[in-house]
């Protein structure tokens, strides 16, 4: 399935932000919901940030065979619907998926065609800066996010695309030269 882009990279490193600037310079890329059992942060809509559902109803669809990827992340589960997937790709739309490290593997095992790229911090205290920043963990939250950080920004050379989020408009002129090369013959 070709016109897929997968976005990955841990937490706090600026992926929702790169994301929403790089959707305005390239407005034809639709964004897949991910499905999450955690709650819903103040502003977050459900169907729009995330299709918010409840441990019982993940375990459902990942018994049904419904997720093209999903995966554990600090306690809760996050995963792509196959039908969110479908329903940008069916029509020829090029689509973004927003998601963990583990995800992103399983995405390059079921869809070999998607283009992988992986945000970095510029540094660790960069990072730890931007999710204390975020105001919305608690210290045990960020220290836990930090512990899986460190696992996951060891998996950065597992994938072509690296990107790191430094300067903002570098970050983002460098996503649109990976995603407009892939879409142009």
């Amino acid at each position: 399935m070709s016109g897929v882009f997968v976005i990955t990279g841990p937490s706090g490193v600026g992926k929702g932000t790169l994301i929403r600037l790089l959707r305005e310079r390239v407005p034809e890329l639709a964004l897949s919901v991910s499905a999450t059992t955690r709650q819903a942060r103040p502003g977050e809509t459900q169907g729009e940030h995330y299709h918010f559902l409840s441990d019982e109803e993940f375990a459902r669809h990942v018994d049904a065979g419904d997720f093209v990827e999903w995966a554990e992340y600090s306690g809760r589960r996050y995963g792509t619907l196959r039908e969110e997937l479908d329903r940008h790709t069916s029509g020829g739309r090029p689509v973004l998926l927003e998601i963990e490290v583990q995800g992103a593997r399983q995405v390059r095992e079921t869809l070999p065609d998607a283009t992988q790229i992986f945000i970095r911090p510029p540094s660790d205290d960069a990072l730890r800066d931007r999710l204390v920043g975020r105001g919305t963990d608690t210290p045990e939250q960020v220290e836990r996010r930090l512990n899986v950080a460190g696992e996951e920004l060891s998996a950065a050379g597992e994938f072509k695309h690296v990107v790191v989020n430094d300067r903002l408009d570098a970050a983002v002129d460098q996503l649109e030269a990976i995603v407009r090369g892939t879409l142009e013959p």
